[in-house]
């Protein structure tokens, strides 16, 4: 009963697909639309998998710094498979928002923030636990490092001097280190103090009903007073007094200058309507995450400014109010949902019903495969060959599959088991994966460490059967010239996955082969090497043309050039001569009898 009770904030697996792995989100609100079904608004997490190489190599650019930092175990003591499954347990936060039905829940999950302290044996050890240590922008393709993240390590720790022996001097300057600002051994009584405080307030309220703006944004007595009565106030009472040493006639002095009274304001006066709108609609997007409040929302104001007015504005009734709120609407909100548990039969498993042949990964037509045929091939992961149950997992043509547990593991985890050999492993110890042409060739998996067929996608590019070279026969050559009008090779070059009718073109070449038998073919003429072609040019050298040329006259019209051209045969469709005119060649040397 309780594990199928899902909350708020829980981390959970939601399924999108039954070939895919699932999804890692966690529970924000649970919402139940008009129809009566429950809706999740949830937190994206993102795999590996999710994100580009160049992500990628951030990533474990920024793992290697955080490895050579921390105290715990290094990922050179691990072995090559805890390495392969520890990347699975990776996934990145991010800042986007999304609802799903929660009918689609798969069970629970674990998912923390990376601690430099604790060892990364620790996530592998154990079920359903993840971790996190940087910030996923969908949008913009980046990775950040997490704003919230646990300032632990060598590097966050202060360095603390020698205690100083018994009656040895101190020799650093005190003044770099500190300002005194109050004196508590002053001669003034503390009934002196706050009768100095209260004439502060009062020269501020005076100042407030002196300026225009002020009392626009305060109009009445007590608003003006109450504002006066801050802590700007005070500070700037004590502050003066401290200057003055604790005189008072020359501190009041000071309050009340010739000009008319000093006005201290702080960050609650001084924003504006519409600048208190803007903040608290970030407020409520970013949370207290200030950089991105004062980047997108109040980019006219310092960090400074902005924190300091949240500290005062949680002071206000505005905020009592917007809790209030808040806490209604949560009250009327569903806190928690029942999902029972899933148990529909997963469209990739293997069987075969009433004799009928069971398709594999879904297709149909020439993708079907039966159980029987299926026996002799082994998990891709484990390599087992005994399994309760069988899952189709890959491309549909590729007929690979999955053993029960291995397909668990992949649903999870989005991955498989046990390292496989990838193409980055197959390169040679001198080249490096920072040549183009090689990274052009290298799929997504093998930049990563991950499996090479570890993609779950049908639409898989990585080649896994063995390649080989496919050579044609005279015959087929000839099939090509002769019969063009059946074979129709750039209608057939356009659609390369319909098959060509073999029969039509066998019969059609043995229908015209008696025909060509007796009339000799013409086939491409071959270039001749060069000492035929010097030979034949001096026995028939080159003849210049005889140009007539007349001389225009004022009766007649200019008359055109005459070309007298060597009558060999007829040009190209552009006006220019073929190879076997430039080489005195004739095409009837080109014929090739029987």
């Amino acid at each position: 009963m309780a594990a199928n009770m899902y909350r708020v904030g829980d981390y959970v697996y939601f399924e999108n697909s039954s070939s895919n792995p699932y999804l890692i989100r966690r529970i924000e609100e649970l919402n139940k639309t008009a129809n009566g079904n429950v809706e999740a608004k949830v937190v994206c997490f993102y795999r590996r998998r999710d994100i580009s190489n160049s992500l990628i190599m951030l990533a474990d650019k920024h793992a290697k710094e955080v490895e050579e930092e921390s105290e715990t175990t290094n990922e050179a003591d691990l072995t090559d498979k805890q390495k392969h499954q520890l990347k699975h347990r990776e996934l990145f936060l991010s800042r986007q928002y999304e609802s799903l039905p929660a009918t689609h829940i798969r069970g629970k999950c674990s998912v923390a923030l990376l601690n430099e302290t604790e060892s990364v044996l620790s996530y592998l050890d154990k079920e359903d636990t993840f971790f996190y240590s940087l910030v996923y922008d969908p949008s913009l393709k980046t990775l950040l490092a997490d704003k919230g993240e646990i300032r632990v390590g060598p590097r966050y720790q202060a360095d603390v001097p020698d205690m100083l022996a018994e009656g040895e001097l101190d020799d650093r300057e005190q003044a770099k280190l500190e300002v005194k600002v109050w004196d508590p051994d002053s001669p003034l009584t503390d009934r002196q103090i706050d009768q100095f405080l209260v004439v502060a307030r009062a020269v501020g309220t005076f100042a407030r009903a002196l300026d225009c703006s002020s009392s626009v944004r305060q109009p009445s007595l007590h608003m003006s007073a109450a504002a006066a009565s801050r802590d700007i106030t005070l500070f700037h009472a004590m502050d003066t007094l401290h200057k003055h040493n604790y005189d008072l006639s020359s501190a009041i002095s000071v309050l009340v200058p010739l000009g008319g009274p000093v006005l201290c304001r702080d960050e609650m006066e001084e924003w504006s309507a519409s600048e208190a709108s803007l903040f608290e609609e970030a407020l409520e997007k970013y949370g207290k995450d200030f950089n991105d409040i004062r980047q997108d929302f109040l980019p006219w104001k310092s960090l400074t400014s902005i924190i300091e007015y949240y500290y005062m504005w949680k002071t206000t009734d505005r905020y009592v109010q917007q809790k209030r709120l808040k806490a209604a609407e949560a009250e009327s909100k569903l806190k928690q949902v029942y999902i029972p548990t899933y148990n529909k039969p997963n469209p990739n498993q293997l069987s075969s019903n009433n004799g009928k042949p069971g398709a594999v990964n879904g297709a149909m037509g020439a993708s079907y495969q039966t159980q029987t045929s299926l026996i002799g091939r082994a998990c891709e992961s484990c390599y087992a060959t005994q399994s309760h149950q069988w899952y189709s997992w890959g491309p549909p043509n590729m007929q690979c599959r999955l053993c029960a547990s291995c397909w668990i593991y992949w649903k999870k985890y989005g991955g498989l088991k046990m390292p496989t050999q990838t193409e980055e492993e197959k390169l040679s110890p001198c080249q490096t994966t920072e040549d183009p042409r090689i990274r052009t060739h290298m799929s997504r998996q093998a930049t990563q460490g991950t499996p090479v067929r570890n993609t779950g996608s049908p639409k898989s590019a990585v080649k896994t059967r063995q390649a080989f070279f496919l050579h044609t026969t005279c015959l087929t050559k000839l099939a090509r010239q002769v019969c063009k009008n059946t074979l129709r090779l750039r209608q057939a070059a356009r659609r390369p996955f319909v098959p060509i009718n073999c029969a039509a073109i066998r019969a059609e070449y043995a229908d015209r082969h008696c025909e060509i038998v007796g009339s000799p073919l013409k086939i491409k003429s071959t270039r001749k090497p060069l000492s035929c072609i010097i030979g034949y040019l001096e026995i028939h050298p080159a003849m210049k043309p005889n140009v007539v040329r007349s001389m225009p006259s004022l009766q007649t019209p200019a008359a055109k050039r005459l070309l007298a051209t060597p009558n060999h045969s007829s040009r190209s469709i552009l006006g220019k001569r073929n190879y076997s005119h430039h080489n005195g060649l004739d095409e009837r040397s080109c014929c090739i009898s029987d």
